[in-house]
């Protein structure tokens, strides 16, 4: 499976594609960051943000795109860019029939490192060691990316036969 990672951010969106499966060893295909001016016009911004998404699902060809799940914050115009980028990241897969999964931080940390109260240095450490990096990658936004892509590629296999054993279990013409 190929995933595409997205850390949403109008400033830095982070971006990371890992090819693997749950229980073999994971390979980076490529880590980065879209990056846009903090003193450009909102619009200008989240176009930035789509053109750089698109070039990474033209260049990578992902087969599902894992996005973090944007959770409340204190800060809210924080927290309105980062629903803003998510936004762009699945309307740029939708448009090309991608998958789109969201993933909370905390199902990200726990599923990369075990807890999901872990830091953003414990994070790059495991997403270091899983992809058999040389350092971790910077800035963090692009580690976190790379832990959204092996969240996704490890828990998907579970998810699907969860949500496999709910449709099944349904009654027809009941919706859940």
């Amino acid at each position: 499976m190929r995933v595409l990672g997205v850390d949403p951010g109008l400033t830095r969106c982070g971006v990371g594609v890992v090819e693997g499966a749950a229980g073999r060893p994971l390979t980076m295909l490529g880590v980065g960051v879209v990056r846009t001016p903090v003193d450009a016009e909102l619009g200008h911004r989240l176009v930035a943000v789509e053109q750089g998404i698109e070039q990474w699902l033209d260049e990578h060809r992902p087969e599902v795109v894992a996005v973090e799940r944007v959770f409340s914050q204190h800060n809210v115009s924080t927290v309105m860019g980062t629903a803003q980028a998510s936004a762009v990241a699945m309307l740029c897969a939708a448009r090309r029939g991608i998958p789109v999964a969201l993933h909370t931080p905390s199902e990200v940390k726990a599923a990369v490192t075990g807890s999901g109260r872990a830091d953003k240095a414990q994070v790059g450490a495991m997403v270091t060691r899983l992809l058999r990096l040389a350092a971790p990658p910077k800035p963090a936004d692009a580690a976190d990316a790379l832990a959204l892509a092996i969240c996704h590629i490890w828990r998907a296999p579970a998810q699907n036969r969860l949500q496999q054993a709910v449709a099944l279990h349904t009654p027809k013409g009941r919706t859940r």
